[in-house]
């Protein structure tokens, strides 16, 4: 993982190789951009690096054989481990509160088909009368459905869900920080790790299992969890 100096005078990454060739290639970083190995202090050349031999042009030499040293442009910086979190819990609590609504009418439909239920009573389960469960069990879903869809629609859009609006990050790819798109965005990163969530979880918990590990790869060094790494995407500050 490598850690370059921007165009702004200021540090980005840690970059795997690969993005940081991405860059060279692009125009948006040279040979002559001072880098360093994430971890290390000493600062050199990314010329000097094997990893990057042979991956750009040669450095423009000026009249008076001096080469040319141009800056790298700007490199988006990872969002913190903080940020992400906070962006996390706060679609959570955003993913709970759309139950609410439909979870209110279901228990609306119980009590009034088992009255003892309100006098914290609780009848047999043959003598339970579970009509307009199905309906309230709708409801329920079409509030997490209709939450969920308007996730997916500002991913594509912004880049940002809820909780990435609130907290000031946004997720681009990790190759050239473009925009994620609808494959990487939305299908890849967000609609697969939910729909994994949904199946795992008919064998509770093997769903909320399945969010700590995603989560888990957060910790890396480069702070991609394990659905940005499916997707070739990065979660930056806005």
């Amino acid at each position: 993982m490598f850690i370059i100096i921007g165009g702004d005078g200021r540090e980005y990454g840690p970059a795997t190789a690969d993005q940081v060739r991405a860059w060279i290639n692009g125009g948006r970083a040279n040979l002559d951009t001072k880098a360093k190995l994430a971890g290390e202090n000493e600062w050199r050349r990314l010329g000097d690096f094997p990893e990057f031999g042979g991956t750009a042009e040669p450095p423009v030499v000026e009249p008076d054989g001096e080469p040319a040293v141009s800056e790298a442009a700007p490199v988006a910086e990872s969002a913190s481990v903080g940020a992400r979190t906070g962006a996390a819990l706060i679609n959570a609590f955003v993913y709970f509160c759309s139950l609410m609504p439909g979870g209110m009418w279901l228990s609306r439909k119980l009590i009034e088909a088992n009255p003892d239920l309100a006098k914290g009573g609780f009848p047999k389960l043959e003598d339970l009368d579970i009509t307009g469960v199905a309906e309230g069990v709708f409801w329920v879903y079409a509030g997490l459905f209709a939450v969920l869809l308007v996730q997916a629609l500002l991913i594509l859009f912004r880049g940002q869900n809820l909780g990435k609006l609130l907290t000031g990050v946004k997720v681009v790819r990790a190759d050239d920080d473009g925009p994620a798109g609808f494959a990487r965005g939305v299908m890849l990163r967000f609609a697969l790790p939910v729909s994994i969530f949904f199946l795992l979880n008919v064998a509770f918990p093997l769903g909320f299992l399945f969010v700590a590990l995603d989560y888990a790869f957060m910790f890396r060094a480069d702070r991609r969890c394990l659905h940005d790494l499916i997707a070739g995407t990065r979660v930056v500050r806005a």
